[in-house]
């Protein structure tokens, strides 16, 4: 298996395919609950994202010390796989530049990517991408830095096929809250609830032109949080209507006890994985022309789904057999195709 033309290379053109990202976005402002978080992601490993939030985590007045906060964390021991990012102020709060001025010299090559909240369209989204790039340059920071952005707003919403398009964007977030208050009142409050939010037709037209959107763009869509953060059963059923229903890739958390329940609903099954590899074998050994599998007939289209299945799995921590960690996983691409 060692010698054959690996997935990525034989199903994907280069560029194809999206940004594998932790299927969990994880929020946190308060001190506290950040090192709780990072505590939990190093025990857990890389299996979801942390966002420490300089937005609605700041106190009034204290902006900045909040940004110290963030790099203090950032920066520290616990932070051991890499995959924290912070959340920013909006590009027109006076906070805005000092929050990614202060987070780029002070923890650039740290930083997974930034979230930008509230973009009214695309212009917004250009102008900070454009202030995010020159303080990379600035300060000297080689590393690509990734740009998440929330679409809460009409403004987005209307223009989310040329912000999911824009070459800085790796993650589209839906912003639930601020998308329904922006309607005043005309959706209800069952709008924002963990049922509600799947049945109101303005929310779950907005959910499905930012999904749609995203994977048109090989971009990763992420679904809105759950406030009802004590029924797990809510975040659970949530998640699953999210990730089967909805085409999200990835989920908000805001509150630990959400995370694993949304990893699971994420995670494809025993049975799913199982026949994912048994297709993806095949295929290699038929060097990825059609094959017929249990009476059923699979080509590349197919073979793709299943691949991306077992990237899935790979995400969201699920056990695979050994042979197949060692050969698609833990070897690069490049070396198990040559």
């Amino acid at each position: 298996m060692s010698t054959a033309l690996h997935p990525k290379l034989a199903l994907f053109e280069e560029g194809d395919a999206a940004a594998s990202l932790p299927v969990v976005d994880h929020y946190c402002g308060i001190e506290a609950r950040m090192k709780k978080s990072l505590e939990l992601q190093a025990q857990m490993g890389p299996v979801f994202d942390i966002t420490l939030d300089c937005e609605d985590g700041a106190p009034i007045g204290g902006e900045a010390e909040h940004v110290q906060l963030v790099l203090s964390m950032l920066n520290g021991a616990d932070n051991r796989h890499g995959r924290v990012g912070a959340r920013v102020h909006p590009l027109d709060h006076p906070a805005f530049e000092a929050d990614v001025d202060g987070l780029i010299a002070g923890g650039g090559e740290r930083l997974a990517y930034l979230m930008l909240p509230k973009p009214r369209g695309l212009a917004d989204v250009q102008q900070a991408c454009d202030f995010i790039d020159a303080a990379l340059a600035r300060h000297g920071i080689a590393k690509p830095l990734p740009v998440h952005t929330l679409i809460e707003t009409h403004g987005a919403l209307r223009e989310v096929q040329q912000i999911a398009a824009h070459p800085r964007i790796e993650s589209l977030s839906f912003g639930l809250m601020d998308f329904v208050s922006a309607h005043r009142g005309a959706i209800p409050r069952a709008g924002m609830s963990a049922q509600g939010q799947f049945n109101h037709p303005l929310v779950v037209r907005a959910k499905l032109e930012i999904a749609a959107a995203a994977h048109a763009w090989g971009k990763t869509p992420s679904h809105c949080v759950v406030t009802e953060f004590k029924r797990t059963a809510a975040i659970q059923e949530a998640a699953q209507r999210a990730a089967r229903e909805f085409g999200y890739t990835r989920m908000w958390s805001i509150h630990p006890a959400q995370i694993q329940p949304i990893i699971d609903a994420f995670a494809p099954s025993v049975a799913e994985i199982d026949e994912a590899i048994d297709i993806i074998h095949a295929a290699q050994a038929a060097q990825w022309a059609p094959i017929q599998f249990r009476d059923v007939l699979h080509d590349r289209a197919s073979y793709r789904y299943f691949w991306q299945l077992l990237e899935r799995a790979h995400r969201t921590g699920q056990a695979l057999p050994v042979e197949v960690q060692l050969a698609y996983f833990d070897t690069p691409a490049t070396i198990a195709g040559a």
